[in-house]
């Protein structure tokens, strides 16, 4: 491994970004959302599923990178074309997942995978990225609107089922042509 650096993920990280993700889950969302989705997914079929998106990737343009640490994956980001209704389907990309670990965040990890994440969706043709954040999530927003992403004016709401905790969510983007 070369520290402190980005890539494509390999095939034998998927469980390390399992991990991570559930990691990330337990920490950074509220208590009744991360327990709803730690209870409905087990860390091998995460794993199965991060090893389908490494290997078998459901679109040519969709990448797993990870960043890395010191000795291992300290970060991961999904991204691809975006599925947005309103998308532009040849130049709109999405990052769908971007995870930093915790104890990893302010080493520079989370600026090199952004980096890496705008640097291959403008290789792969892209000219427009967006992202789906979490409204209560000051952090990361001040982070994206520090590396030039603002909100589009788009927002929604998820959650697992009807009685389950909601997210609201707002979309930022930024131009990368």
């Amino acid at each position: 491994m070369i520290a402190d650096s980005v890539r494509l993920a390999m095939p034998g990280e998927a469980a390390a970004i399992a991990e991570l993700q559930r990691r990330s889950w337990a920490a950074g969302l509220p208590t009744d959302a991360a327990n709803q989705l730690l209870n409905s997914v087990d860390l091998d079929e995460m794993s199965t599923s991060w090893l389908e998106a490494i290997q078998r990737p459901p679109l040519a343009q969709f990448r797993v990178l990870v960043a890395v640490g010191s000795d291992r994956v300290v970060g991961f980001a999904a991204l691809g074309p975006s599925d947005d209704p309103d998308a532009e389907p040849a130049t709109d990309a999405l990052i769908a997942e971007f995870t930093i670990d915790p104890v990893a965040v302010g080493k520079g990890h989370g600026s090199r995978l952004l980096n890496a994440c705008v640097d291959t969706l403008r290789a792969d043709g892209f000219t427009r990225a967006t992202w789906w954040v979490r409204a209560d999530d000051d952090v990361l927003r001040r982070f994206l609107s520090e590396a030039g992403w603002a909100f589009d004016g788009a927002h929604t709401e998820v959650a697992m089922d009807e009685e389950g905790a909601r997210l609201k969510l707002v979309r930022l983007h930024t131009a990368i042509s």
